[in-house]
């Protein structure tokens, strides 16, 4: 068992099996020794040096394996003389036209920044699933963002299979495990009606209707700074959720669900007839940066310059502002909206996740369930705390 381990076993009365990983490919190979003891030894240590050397890059397989066919096939093999970072390089701009501006932003910054670093010196077929699973171990980031950073190196190593450049694809039956540390849109920490209430009347003019349109209509921050006033109708009280702004650069919902007609609720209608002074007449966004009176390009300005101040000054514990997503979904299963309604408005295609994630605030019986949501923010924040206990 201890010879099997290391790579080395008796393979026939007159001959011992040597394995290992040559340029991504699984190498099998015999020598012509009986499998005593000595020899076994012997191939084990043989193993080791060939190891060595492939580490060092000076590995010569004909000079340890001149009758193997292998010998002469991995030296023909196209990826034994393509290294991984050029490569990369070289598989991204053909990626250009095919994926969104942000997409190509977040593989170049992996490839530049991670995998450049980590392997961009070795050969395609010299990548191995150890080597990546070795990179996995040492991350500290969570599962997610460990998958996404893999991506250009998953797409590359998938078009070199298909090209028949490797033999070999690491990554095919594999994806990384790891324990995920929770993300900000996983931890559902929603605000209190007290705190909301707080929130805006530390806020005012173009801040105050953002926060409150957001607080009552659960948009993600990026579809809130993408919406036009072309997709508002004020007369029927309605917006259509078409567009999201991510990195400055606009795209539309990935899925169906995601292009939704919204119904908005009186607080909602409110704060959008508050910002027409502000940008009606731009015809553009809906909500810009009072700063410069321009459309906000993402949502970092929002969290430093608005977000953060206005709950400092209105002194309530810090979350992110995805919380406003939460808060609108908690409030209304709380005041006992049906769930499928609810993920409707959310923009989600499947209702059962909105009972997985928020299913604490959904009452057992709910008989009084409709417009009641909107009273809870008219009430006394005493009121509030006690019809939710």
């Amino acid at each position: 068992m201890g010879a099997r381990q290391t790579g080395v076993r008796s393979a026939t009365s007159s001959s011992i099996a040597v394995d290992f990983y040559y340029r991504g490919v699984r190498c099998r190979e015999r020598l012509k020794l009986a499998p005593t003891a000595a020899n076994i030894k012997f191939a084990a240590n043989l193993r080791a040096q060939i190891l060595a050397e492939i580490a060092r890059g000076t590995f010569e397989y004909a000079k340890y394996f001149p009758d193997s066919p292998k010998a002469a096939a991995l030296s023909r093999l196209p990826g034994a003389a393509i290294t991984i970072g050029p490569a990369l390089e070289a598989w991204l701009r053909g990626m250009k036209g095919q994926i969104e501006h942000s997409t190509y932003e977040d593989y170049d910054q992996a490839i530049q920044n991670v995998w450049t670093p980590a392997f961009g010196t070795k050969r395609l077929t010299e990548l191995t699933r150890g080597d990546l699973k070795e990179w996995v171990s040492a991350q500290t980031c969570g599962l997610k963002r460990i998958r996404n950073v893999l991506l250009p190196l998953r797409g590359l190593f998938a078009l070199a299979m298909e090209d028949e450049q490797i033999t070999s694809n690491p990554f095919i039956g594999w994806t990384p495990r790891k324990i995920e540390p929770p993300k900000e849109t996983d931890d559902v920490d929603p605000f209190t009606p007290a705190e909301v209430k707080a929130i805006l009347e530390a806020s005012e003019g173009q801040i105050r209707n953002l926060f409150e349109f957001g607080f009552w209509t659960g948009l993600r921050t990026s579809e809130l700074i993408a919406l036009r006033w072309e997709d508002v109708d004020l007369i029927n009280g309605t917006i259509s959720v078409r567009r999201a702004k991510v990195r400055r650069k606009v795209k539309v919902p990935k899925t169906k669900a995601g292009r939704r007609t919204m119904t908005l609720l009186a607080p909602a209608l409110q704060a959008l007839k508050a910002q027409r002074q502000h940008t009606q007449a731009a015809g553009q966004e809906v909500f810009h940066n009072p700063r410069n009176n321009e459309p906000w390009l993402d949502d970092a300005p929002i969290r430093k310059t608005a977000w953060q101040p206005a709950l400092k000054r209105a002194g309530v514990r810090y979350r992110y502002p995805y919380q406003m997503r939460h808060t609108f979904a908690s409030t209304l299963l709380s005041a006992g909206e049906n769930p499928v309604w609810v993920a409707s408005m959310m923009g989600h295609k499947d209702w059962t996740m909105i009972v997985r994630t928020y299913g604490r605030w959904i009452p057992s019986v709910a008989p009084d369930a409709g417009q009641k949501v909107a009273s809870i923010w008219q009430t006394t924040p005493e009121n509030a705390n006690k019809g939710n206990g």
